[in-house]
């Protein structure tokens, strides 16, 4: 890798070919939505899930897209609590198609369309806010499986979960 990398404290997870990078202050939960999508994927529920990194990963941007990496002293590494740390089949580079922030500010019922955007080392991404207290799963696997036809615009009120084709496709 040449690409000059930024450590972030986030959990990812591939899940088909695009990553969820799960950021959020520590205790907020982003071990736990780690292992529950992995654990989604060996159910059915999503594409085939694999650990990227937990705790600490690294990331830079390359070609218009944002690439990450786990810590090499926690790759395949996972703490799941109440059992501790544990090994786990992982991937050594992925391309980020969404990030969850857990325990977000600025996560409302209807969220503005503008919220579910971020810029990281200057790539735009969609992005799930999850409010303290509330589970991120349920949104997560609404996002990477709902289609586009799923979207507000097919809305007749004009209001609705503003998920974008960005996300999941058709």
């Amino acid at each position: 890798m040449s690409e000059a990398s930024t450590s972030i404290h986030a959990s990812a997870v591939l899940v088909g070919d695009r990553a969820v990078l799960i950021r959020g202050p520590s205790g907020s939960g982003k071990s736990r939505l780690a292992f529950d999508l992995i654990l989604a994927g060996r159910a059915g529920q999503i594409a085939p899930s694999r650990l990227v990194g937990d705790d600490r990963v690294h990331v830079w941007q390359h070609g218009g897209e944002l690439l990450m990496r786990p810590a090499p002293a926690l790759a395949g590494l996972i703490e799941i609590r109440g059992l501790g740390i544990r090994r786990c089949d992982y991937v050594s580079e992925a391309r980020v198609g969404l990030v969850v922030d857990l325990d977000a500010d600025d996560a409302e019922r209807l969220p503005r369309p503008d919220a579910l955007l971020t810029r990281i080392d200057g790539i735009l991404i969609p992005r799930i806010p999850v409010k303290r207290g509330f589970a991120g799963l349920p949104l997560v696997i609404a996002a990477l499986t709902m289609t586009a036809n799923s979207s507000s615009s097919d809305c007749s009120k004009e209001f609705g979960n503003h998920i974008t084709p960005t996300i999941a496709t058709e």
